[in-house]
C-alpha cells in the first residue's frame, strides 16, 4: 500500500496536483472534490471528509462527505468531533493525527465510538486546516477500514500538503478577489448576520469600517443587488471623500457572510462640492426643497441654488434625472452620513 509512497516522483506529483486544485478558479466545494483523486492517491480511504467550520453554530459544514450513510454524515457535522478535535489539540496545531497517534484507544472518543467504530473505520488520518494569514478554516479526515496504521511518510506528506488544502477550500479568497475588482481598493470588510466584521485577507481594515459603524449600517442597508456605491467625507489627506461600494457574496461564501464593503479614491466628481453630494443624497432620499433647507440648516434658497449647479453639473434637465445619474455613479452622501446639520460647507 505504501510502496508509492517511498517514490518522490509519485509524492511529486501529488504535491503538483494538489496545488494545481487550490490554484484553480473553481468553488470551494469543486476545488474540495478534485482533491479527491490525490487524497486517494496518499491515503487509499473508504471514507472522506472534507468540512469547514461553522460559525453559527459549534459544528462543520462538509465540503466532501463520502463512504457512509446521511447518519454518519450528520454525526460528524454536530458539535462532538468539535470537541474532541480541540481536547487532541489539533486546532492548534498544523500537524495531522493518525488514530495510532491518539493519546487514548479510539474507543474511549466518543465520535470513535458511537459513530465511526460503528460504521465499520478502524484508522485514518486527520488534520485540521489554515489559511495563509493562520484562520482556523475546518478539518480533513480520511478514513480507513484496514487498522493498518498509516506510514510516516504518509503522514509526513500530509502535513506538507496542508497549505495548499488550506488555500483549496478557503471561502475567504473567492471572497477576497470579488472585492479587488472594485477599481483601486484601499481597505475592505466582510459583514456578518451578527452584525460584526471580518477582515479580507489581502486588503486592511479601516475606522470607518469598524463594526456599529454608520458606514456600514448605510452600505447593509442600500444593498440590494450585486452591488451599490455611495462617498462618505474623508480627511483632507485622503482627498475629502471615499467611495464605499458594498458587494454582494459569490454564491459559494459561508452563510454567515452577509455583504463585502470595499473603500477606495471617490474619482471623478463630476465638479460637485461637499453640499452638492449632500444635497444630492436628499434629492434621492425624497427631499423637497424646505425638508431638504431644514436637515442641513440653511436657507431654500440655498438649496435652490445648490440644486442649479448640480444640474448643471449633471448635465440633467430634471431633478429627478439629477438624482438617478448621481444614483448610477455612486455621486452622493447618504442622508444617514450627513456630518452636521450646520456646516461650513453650505
Amino acid at each position: 500500500m505504501w510502496q508509492a509512497m517511498h517514490r518522490s516522483a509519485d509524492v511529486g506529483d501529488i504535491a503538483a496536483q494538489v496545488s494545481r486544485i487550490a490554484a484553480a478558479p473553481d468553488s470551494p466545494v469543486e476545488r474540495a472534490t478534485a482533491l479527491l483523486e490525490p487524497l486517494q492517491r496518499l491515503l487509499p480511504f473508504d471514507g472522506a471528509w472534507l468540512a469547514l467550520r461553522d460559525e453559527d453554530r459549534r459544528g462543520h459544514r462538509s465540503l466532501i462527505s463520502t463512504g457512509w450513510d446521511r447518519r454518519t454524515a450528520a454525526y460528524l457535522n454536530g458539535p462532538v468531533l468539535v470537541d474532541e478535535i480541540e481536547r487532541l489539540g489539533m486546532t492548534r496545531s498544523h500537524q495531522p493525527l493518525r488514530v495510532a497517534d491518539f493519546p487514548s484507544p479510539a474507543s474511549e472518543l466518543r465520535s470513535w465510538a458511537e459513530c465511526l467504530l460503528p460504521a465499520g473505520f478502524r484508522e485514518g488520518l486527520g488534520m485540521c486546516l489554515f489559511s495563509a494569514d493562520g484562520r482556523h478554516l475546518g478539518f480533513l479526515g480520511l478514513f480507513t477500514g484496514s487498522p493498518t496504521v498509516p506510514s510516516a511518510a504518509a503522514r509526513d506528506l500530509f502535513a506538507a500538503l496542508g497549505p495548499a488544502l488550506g488555500r483549496a477550500v478557503d471561502p475567504l479568497l473567492s471572497v477576497a478577489a470579488a472585492a479587488r475588482l472594485v477599481h483601486g481598493a484601499t481597505a475592505a470588510v466582510i459583514l456578518t448576520r451578527s452584525g460584526d466584521v471580518r477582515a479580507l485577507p489581502g486588503l486592511p481594515g479601516h475606522a470607518a469600517l469598524r463594526a456599529g459603524s454608520p458606514v456600514l449600517a448605510e452600505a447593509c442597508e442600500m444593498l440590494d443587488g450585486p452591488r451599490t456605491s455611495f462617498l462618505v467625507a474623508a480627511p483632507a489627506e485622503l482627498g475629502h471623500h471615499l467611495r464605499v461600494t458594498a458587494l454582494e457574496l459569490p454564491d459559494d461564501a459561508p452563510h454567515h457572510l452577509v455583504a463585502i464593503v470595499v473603500l477606495s479614491p471617490c474619482g471623478d466628481l463630476h465638479g460637485l462640492s461637499h453640499r452638492e453630494l449632500e444635497v444630492l443624497g436628499l434629492l434621492i432620499a425624497g427631499f423637497h426643497n424646505a425638508p431638504a433647507a431644514h436637515r442641513l440648516g440653511v436657507s431654500q434658497r440655498t438649496i435652490a441654488s445648490h440644486v442649479e449647479h448640480i444640474l448643471t453639473k449633471l448635465d440633467a434637465d430634471t431633478r429627478a434625472l439629477a438624482a438617478v445619474r448621481a444614483q448610477r455613479r455612486g455621486l452622493y452622501i447618504p442622508p444617514a452620513l450627513l456630518t452636521s446639520t450646520r456646516s461650513a460647507h453650505s
